[in-house]
């Protein structure tokens, strides 16, 4: 099983420049005991959100051959929180953040080599490229004698644009982490690295190469980092990368070190966050309780959990959020779960003894990773459900903004079939899309797995959604429309397996009364803009008390908008309501009330009657309410 996280769309980074004489191509796609080490704890960083928190990768390489620039993410950057600009490499020989421009060797013939990325890097793309005026952000051609030009200057004028979002730049991918167990190794190797980032990077000191960088020449681009470490202690990731039991305390130890080393800047709050495992078998060798304090959010890598390595099948879903009886694949060892998102989740926040994982990793500080392109297999025969769970001939054809590697494909290279309702399926226990044509299988995201899963972020108090990657999307940014209304919907549903039951409802005469009770003061505290609210924090605001339904800030309580507020009414007034049933009958069941969030299967008393919750659900009335989340079972 290979649960590489970005592999196939870094291997898909095939697109070359030539700089004079050099070709520059985009570059990344059982519990040991590990050594002490002391950590110092982290100041106190901003704390995620919850629910709503919108992330998306940037690649690096994107404007060569698929000609997605800064200017494309203009369009959607008001509906970003955080940019992650991806990846930058680790030196192999001085153990630090470096520039240069020297291909790495590609897939799929890179994956056997070792050293596919040893010294790899692209400085061209990142300040090194001009932009004219019709592929940059402002409209204006880069001009002789700027400091930098490339994608950091493309990003400088995308922040000028939209001063709220932030840009990240991740360390690190599926082909550069070769070195990160070296420059983990001790206290000194970890300061040695992490300076030296925070220099290029963060204080902008790029090298000087091909009449562009210098001393603070990219200052003030990137508000943080993001590590993606592909994976500490596991042989699981690119062939040839380093590895050691002592990675998993290592880990720890280098994220305090960037914590540290970035707090200690001062002037602002910079960001860390990481991209993490969706592996058990990886997610073990995590100390997954303790690295939650140095991060402002971590990105579970929730995607590529079947893939045409296993080349002749059976065919499966990319991500599946739940685990199915139907399901063919084996188990991880040495448990007895298989790949899905909910056992990933989980297996972080709350832990899992199977795999000796403490859990303990805070859910308002993890997102749910979205993938934008298709894992694919071809010869594929229908069976009896559409081709999933079947035999293939090989992995799909290659395409060529993916780089013609079989078996992956973005969205926009699917015209026709993950836009054609007659070859998309949906699957209600695993909650999760497939595609099929007749011949070819692909496993990734539609309309509504995007649903199931902004529910799941919902119900489960995540900081929101990852996305991977904005270069796959058609123009018209489907999918990435999909993930921003789920996580903005107004009545977010829980995302739960399927159950079977039966409802009967019986239709009754029942006599209402009303008690009014005088209008009063407003008892919680007043809405300030300033404030970040999570899911279930009550606020007032011009006479009305207000519930948040999920994380938000500076939007001001009101009926419109994005939905976020509830309105529970006047303060201390508005008349409370008690029905009840003929006969004098009472309900047993809890009084339902607005401020309360319900989980799905939840049972409430309101107007006489008994009503059970379909899913998740805060502030909707039963049998008021446009979503139809409350099942009538009838007079109590």
């Amino acid at each position: 099983m290979k649960l590489s996280a970005r592999s196939a769309l870094i291997v898909a980074a095939a697109a070359t420049v030539v700089v004079g004489s050099i070709t520059a191509v985009g570059a990344n796609a059982a519990q040991q005991q590990p050594q002490s080490v002391a950590v110092t704890p982290a100041a106190a960083t901003a704390a995620a959100s919850t629910g709503g928190l919108r992330i998306a990768y940037y690649d690096q390489w994107s404007i060569y051959q698929n000609a997605y620039y800064p200017k494309n993410v203009d369009a959607i950057a008001n509906n970003l929180d955080y940019l992650i600009y991806d990846f930058e490499n680790i030196d192999p020989t001085n153990g630090t953040c470096f520039e240069a421009t020297k291909a790495s060797d590609p897939d799929p013939g890179g994956e056997n080599d070792p050293n596919a990325g040893d010294g790899a890097g692209d400085s061209f793309a990142d300040y090194q490229k001009s932009f004219g005026s019709d592929i940059s952000v402002d409209g204006t051609a880069d001009a002789f004698g700027m400091p930098i030009v490339g994608n950091f200057h493309q990003l400088q004028e995308l922040k000028k644009k939209h001063p709220n979002l932030k840009v990240v730049l991740s360390l690190g991918g599926w082909t550069y982490s070769k070195y990160f167990s070296d420059v983990a190794a001790s206290d000194a190797s970890r300061k040695k690295f992490v300076s030296s980032c925070v220099d290029m990077f963060i204080k902008g000191n790029l090298p000087s190469q091909g009449g562009y960088g210098g001393a603070g020449t990219a200052a003030g681009i990137f508000d943080g980092f993001d590590i993606d470490w592909e994976y500490p202690a596991s042989t699981g990731g690119h062939l040839g990368n380093h590895t050691s039991p002592n990675d998993t305390a290592n880990y720890t130890a280098l994220l305090a070190e960037f914590r540290s080393e970035l707090d200690a800047l001062g002037g602002k709050h910079y960001s860390l966050s990481a991209a993490l495992p969706g592996g058990q078998d990886k997610i073990a060798k995590i100390q997954t309780d303790k690295i939650g304090q140095y991060m402002d959010f971590a990105d579970a890598m929730t995607y590529d959990m079947h893939g045409a390595w296993d080349a002749t099948g059976p065919t499966n879903f990319q991500d599946p959020l739940y685990s199915s009886p139907s399901d063919p694949s084996g188990t991880i060892p040495p448990g007895t779960e298989k790949y899905t998102i909910d056992n990933v989740i989980k297996a972080y926040t709350k832990g899992d003894s199977a795999y000796g994982i403490p859990g303990g990793f805070p859910a308002n500080k993890l997102t749910l990773g979205i993938p934008f392109y298709y894992r694919g297999w071809t010869g594929v025969p229908a069976g009896s459900n559409h081709g999933l769970y079947q035999t293939a001939t090989g992995p799909s054809a290659g395409k060529t903004l993916s780089g013609n590697v079989p078996g992956v494909a973005m969205y926009k290279e699917l015209s026709g079939v993950v836009d054609n309702p007659s070859d998309t399926f949906y699957d209600p226990t695993t909650q999760s899309a497939w595609f099929y044509d007749g011949t070819n299988f692909y496993g990734g995201s539609s309309a509504q797995s995007i649903k199931a899963r902004t529910d799941y972020i919902h119900c489960n108090g995540l900081a929101g959604a990852m996305m991977f990657s904005l270069y796959d999307l058609d123009p018209a940014s489907t999918l990435f429309n999909a993930v921003v209304n789920g996580l903005g919907a107004s009545t977010p549903g829980c995302s739960t397996p399927p159950t079977s039951t039966t409802t009967t409802t019986t239709t009754t005469t029942t006599t209402t009364t009303t008690t009014t009770t005088p209008p009063g003061s407003c008892t919680a505290a007043a809405w300030n803009a300033a404030t970040a609210y999570s899911g279930g924090a009550v606020v007032s605001y011009n006479g009305h008390q207000w519930t948040a339904k999920w994380w938000t800030q500076g939007e001001a309580p009101s009926t419109g908008g994005s939905g976020v507020w509830t309105d529970n009414g006047p303060c201390g007034g508005g008349g409370t309501t008690t029905t009840n049933p003929p006969g004098g009958g009472n309900c047993t069941a809890a009084a339902w009330n607005s401020a309360t969030a319900y989980n799905g299967g939840a049972v409430v008393s309101y107007n006489g009657h008994s009503w059970t919750a379909k899913w998740w659900t805060q502030g909707d009335v039963p049998g008021a309410n446009s979503q139809n989340v409350w099942t009538d079972n009838g007079a109590c």
